[in-house]
Formats: structure tokens, sequence, C-alpha cells
């Protein structure tokens, strides 16, 4: 009677009791990838309407507002961005367009309206200011994984922690980062990045998450440089995902001439 007892409570908890519970990754690599799907390859293509708050250490703020557009070419593979600025004034007509190629560096441009000029972003120039906000442009359309080493420091009920180390520390400016990914979504919820001292000199949090089409999203994500004081809080909007987008607007031509019938919900 006893086992009887025994094998009717373990499967009214499993009933009971959510599938995390039970599943437990122990592989980094694993984690990191199941992380990377989650944050920037939900659905085969998306929109977002975002609004980016920049504030110095003394108080100074500056706005961006931009509508993002991404295209999967394949599921935790090649991607296509297109970010397309509508304020303010001054910035009006920016366009920051990404080919992310999985094995080798991506590839990005940045059209300037007010000089009519289109800029490569060099490869060297990826962990650099993205319009003027604490976010840089890598962070716009992710780290490539096979750039760093991986580690599985914890696991806890709600995290994995993840140390993360260049391989080739000689092109970035940091020596290390930690990520901690929620078990259940598997989305990184925050990453700090490290000195080789171990000091940590930036944080990424995300601070809201809703669930969109299926997909758990992050809707607030605040980056700070814990140098300066300064911090830049980019909240995303009106996010839809498997929309249909056409391979033509991720095309130099969209760089001058954004494709205005799909900056806007219908």
């Amino acid at each position: 009677m006893k086992t009887i007892r025994q094998m009717l409570l373990a499967v009214l908890l499993t009933a009971l009791l959510p599938p995390m519970a039970f599943a437990q990754l122990t592989d980094a690599s694993e984690i990191v990838g199941k992380a990377n799907i989650a944050a920037y390859y939900a659905g085969d293509d998306g929109r977002s309407a975002a609004r980016m708050l920049i504030m110095d250490a003394n108080g100074n703020r500056q706005q961006r507002q931009f509508t993002l557009l991404r295209q999967d070419v394949e599921d935790g593979g090649d991607q296509r961005y297109l970010v397309v600025f509508s304020r303010p004034a001054d910035i009006r007509g920016t366009v920051f367009r990404v080919e992310k190629q999985v094995g080798r560096d991506d590839d990005r441009w940045l059209y300037l309206p007010a000089l009519d000029l289109v800029k490569r972003i060099a490869a060297g120039d990826k962990r650099t200011s993205f319009v003027g906000s604490h976010f840089f442009y890598e962070d716009i359309s992710g780290r490539a994984l096979e750039e760093d080493n991986h580690t599985l420091i914890e696991t806890t009920d709600e995290h994995y922690l993840i140390e993360s180390t260049p391989k080739d520390p000689d092109t970035v400016e940091f020596a290390s980062f930690r990520t901690w990914i929620d078990r259940e979504t598997m989305l990184p919820m925050r990453s700090e990045y490290a000195r080789a001292s171990g000091e940590v000199y930036r944080r990424m949090e995300v601070t809201e998450v809703e669930t969109i089409d299926g997909y758990p999203t992050g809707t607030e994500v605040r980056m700070a440089d814990l140098d300066s004081g300064g911090y830049t809080i980019t909240q995303f909007r009106f996010s839809e995902y498997d929309i249909g987008l056409p391979d033509r607007i991720f095309s130099e031509r969209s760089l001058r001439n954004p494709p205005r019938e799909w900056l806007q919900r219908n």
C-alpha cells in the first residue's frame, strides 16, 4: 500500500508542477543556443516600434524613436535587420541595415540623410555606441555565439548563469561577461560585462516581458554604463511576428528609400 501511495503522489506532482521543474539543461553551449533563439529568432520575422530614452549622469535626456524590421533567413542562422528612425527631427530618416551572417562578420550599414551618406560599419566598430545610446551596434542583432567560450556557472530554480569569455580578447573591450537566462522562457534577463580585474562596468537588464503571438518577448530593456552613471532604456511596443516581410525590403535601396508600407501597423 505504501508503494501505491508513493506512485499516486508522484503522478499528482507530475500533473501539478510545471514541466520546467523537471527540465534542467547542463550543457552551456546548448543553453546559450536556446537563449539566442528566444531573444533574436521569435517567429520567422518581426516588427516592433521602439522608443529609446538616453540619460547621462547629469540627468540630461535624449529620445530616439524607430521601427525595427527583422527577417530570418534560417532559424538560428543568418538574419536581416532594418532599423528606421522617425524621431527626433535631426535624425529622422536615419536607417541602420544589418546582414547577420553566422560564421563570419556581419555586414552593417548606416544611412545619414543629412549628408545623403551610406556609411559602412566596420567589424571593429560593432562595439561602439548605437546612435548615441548606451547600446552598441552589436547589441541590436546579437553577438555571434562562436566568438566566445561559454561555461555554466550555476543553475538555480529560476536561472542558468553562464560566463562567456572572448576567444579573441584583442577585439573587444571586456574580459568576460555573465548572463542570467530565465529557465522557463530561455530569455537572457541580465548580462554583466567585466574587465580583467573582475570589475563590472556595463549591465543589461530586461525589465519587462510579455508573451506576444505565443513568444515571450522582452518589451523593456535597460543598458547601463556603470562608469559614467548613464543609461538607456528601450521600450518595444506593438510587436508582431510572422507578418510576411518580403525579401526586397532588406536591400541597399531601402537605406535611402525605407519601405513605408511596412513601417506601420496594418
